[in-house]
Formats: C-alpha cells, sequence, structure tokens
C-alpha cells in the first residue's frame, strides 16, 4: 500500500497528530536535499544538479558515496509513475557509462571547489581508485501512490538498483518538519547492481604510503629547497596543513608536483613543525631552515606572526630517491589528489612508482 507517515505531539498524556502541511514545490525539496543529502540517510556529495545528459534530458541531482558509487535522485514532480521511473531508468542507463575521469570531469563542471578536494573534505577520504562501480536510482516524492510502489517492487524483483523516499513536510504551529520514509529498507539492498557487477569496496591500504602533493604556485615553496635539505612542507590555511602534520613517523611519502609528476619517496623521520622552528641537519649541526638561504618563501599573507593555521608546516624526510622537477614521472591512470597528503592504496601507481625509482614495493 502507498506509504504514509504520521507524527505526533504528546501535550500531557494526549497525543495531537501534527497537520500534514504542503511543499511549496518539489523544487524545494530539490533544495533541501542539495544542501543536505544526509537527509537521504546516506552520507553523500551532491556532484551535480540539473545535470544534462547527451540526449538533452537534465538529472535533478546526482551525488556520490564514500565508496565512490552514483546515486541518481529525481523527483517525482507531477509526472506519472510510469514516467519517472522510465526518465530514471534512461538516465542510469547512461551514468553507469562514465568513467572515473568522466566522473571527475563532470563533477568539476558543477561543483564550485575541486571535486577530489570536495569529496575528502565531505568524507575524510581521497577518492577510491575504482568509482561508479554500483549505481542506486532513487525516485523522491513528497507522496507515493500505489502505482509507484507496484513498478518499483517489481523492477526491485529483478535485481534493478532502484528505490523510493517519500518525504511529509508537516507543521506544528510555527514550526516545520520533515519526515522520510524508504518504500524498502535500506538494509535489504538490491539483489544486483547496474554496472560492472562487482562491489564496490576501497582498496586495501599497505599500512605504509603516503601521497604527498608539493605545490610551487606563486613560489610559496619550491621543491629543490625540499630535495636539498630533506623535508616536504604545506600551509597557508588548515585544509592544506592538517593532513600533513598528521602525517605518522616511519611513513612513506610518494612526493608528487601538480602538473608534472612524481619527484620523491623518503620517509618521515620527525614530527611535522612550523617553518620557523623547523630545522635541518648541516654537516651534523642542527639549523633552523628559516635562516638558510631558500628559493621558496613558506609565509602566507602579509606579515611574518602567522597563526598555526596559516603557517607553513614543515616534516623531516629521509629520500630514498628525489629527482628535479625536470625528471618528474607520470603516466595515465596514476593517482594524484588535492589533498596535501592521504594514504596511497591505488596499486597502480605504487607498482609504476616502485619500478620507475627502483624502490621496494610494499
Amino acid at each position: 500500500m502507498p506509504v504514509e507517515m504520521g507524527l505526533w505531539r504528546i501535550d500531557g498524556d494526549r497525543p495531537r497528530r501534527l497537520p500534514a502541511a504542503t511543499l511549496p514545490s518539489e523544487a524545494t525539496l530539490e533544495d533541501f536535499l542539495e544542501q543536505d543529502p544526509s537527509l537521504l540517510g546516506t552520507p553523500l556529495l551532491v556532484i551535480g544538479r540539473q545535470v544534462r545528459t547527451p540526449y538533452g534530458k537534465f538529472i535533478d541531482l546526482l551525488a556520490i558515496d564514500v565508496d565512490g558509487n552514483l546515486h541518481v535522485l529525481e523527483l517525482k514532480r507531477d509526472r506519472s509513475p510510469r514516467d519517472v521511473v522510465a526518465q530514471v531508468l534512461d538516465y542510469g542507463s547512461w551514468v553507469t557509462t562514465l568513467t572515473r575521469e568522466e566522473v571527475i570531469d563532470l563533477a568539476n563542471d558543477h561543483l564550485e571547489a575541486p571535486f577530489e578536494a570536495a569529496f575528502a573534505d565531505t568524507f575524510g577520504d581521497s577518492l577510491p581508485d575504482e568509482v561508479n562501480v554500483e549505481l542506486q536510482l532513487t525516485v523522491v516524492a513528497t507522496e507515493l501512490d500505489s502505482s509507484s510502489e507496484r513498478i518499483v517492487n517489481y523492477l526491485r524483483d529483478f535485481g534493478v538498483p532502484i528505490n523510493a523516499v517519500f518525504f511529509s513536510y508537516l507543521q506544528d504551529e510555527d514550526r516545520h518538519y520533515l519526515a522520510r520514509s524508504w518504500l524498502v529498507s535500506r538494509e535489504e539492498g538490491p539483489s544486483l547492481a547496474v554496472g560492472s557487477g562487482r562491489k564496490s569496496k576501497r582498496a586495501d591500504w599497505n599500512g605504509l604510503d603516503w601521497f604527498v602533493a608539493f605545490g610551487e604556485e606563486s613560489g610559496s615553496r619550491n621543491w629543490e629547497d625540499a630535495r636539498h635539505y630533506g623535508f616536504i612542507s604545506a600551509g597557508g590555511g588548515v585544509w592544506y596543513s592538517r593532513t600533513l602534520r598528521a602525517l605518522p613517523l616511519g611513513a612513506r611519502v610518494n612526493v608528487h608536483i601538480p602538473e608534472s609528476g612524481y619527484v620523491g619517496i623518503g620517509t618521515v623521520i620527525g614530527e611535522a613543525e612550523r617553518f620557523d622552528r623547523a630545522k635541518t641537519t648541516i654537516e651534523g649541526e642542527q639549523v633552523l631552515l628559516s635562516d638558510l638561504q631558500l628559493a621558496g618563501r613558506y609565509s602566507h599573507g602579509p606579515g611574518t606572526e602567522q597563526e598555526d593555521d596559516m603557517a607553513e608546516w614543515v616534516v623531516p624526510v629521509r629520500w630514498q630517491t628525489a629527482v628535479p622537477r625536470e625528471q618528474a614521472y607520470w603516466t595515465k591512470g596514476m593517482f594524484a589528489n588535492q589533498n596535501s597528503a592521504c594514504k596511497l592504496r591505488q596499486e597502480f601507481t605504487l607498482e609504476r612508482l616502485a619500478e620507475h625509482f627502483g624502490v621496494e614495493d610494499a
């Protein structure tokens, strides 16, 4: 039977049912979901609203979860059950063909921030090596009729990963509430998935290798400094420095210069320090980096006194190999990320680096 959601307020010993209100439009519900996709009960990042398909149609909302699986969210609006289900299936048939690179490009076209940075900020981890392995199709409605329920359940019986979610809009004097109910419990899940048929899993991490981005933009830092004196660094905001500062002792860092390639592999030998306190060893003596004639600036914004969040942070490294920027190594399909540091899981990248630089593949 059609889903119905009720909510009661307890006044003393008597329950009082809250009256149903009417959303100004289902576009309002789309606004709510874009602002906070957790309304669906699963952490999601909306990577596009009104995403144009090659067939001249527009997906209401396209989202991604922590495992890199895409979610097509289509509002029922005033369409018939047959029309809205046919539409979401049509969208799914296209979305399931998107490659990792195509997903990244599509997201970058719609998001204000770089996609991989937005993904890391939302989920606290890097984008998986494989994305779009499984697809979820969701019909979003402010009311659900028996015909929609019947069609969705029929398709699920054949393994189509489709579900419907119903939002009630309730009013309690000057307060308004959204109540959510899924047609089928999320724990049940579809029996099959649209796509490759492989279960989406983040690659196992070897417990040793980390990716580090060493940006040289605007002269803020210089790779030759880092290569010569044995360090990596990041700063100019807490988002840039926090992951670098979390690198553990003994971590193997694989250093990448954006738009160039991988230039060094080394081992972390000390804790992170602000640049103005960081030291290096020269001829057996500890010397402040700030006392050396360096090519990089290692400061951000006006003034020399900076708060920890804005300061440049330095991590000492013992290099196994480190080459000039002109000798950076890169081949298509290797891992790169907007984070200053993150776990490096991608076997393809690790194997290529081990082969190219002659280091042990962990």
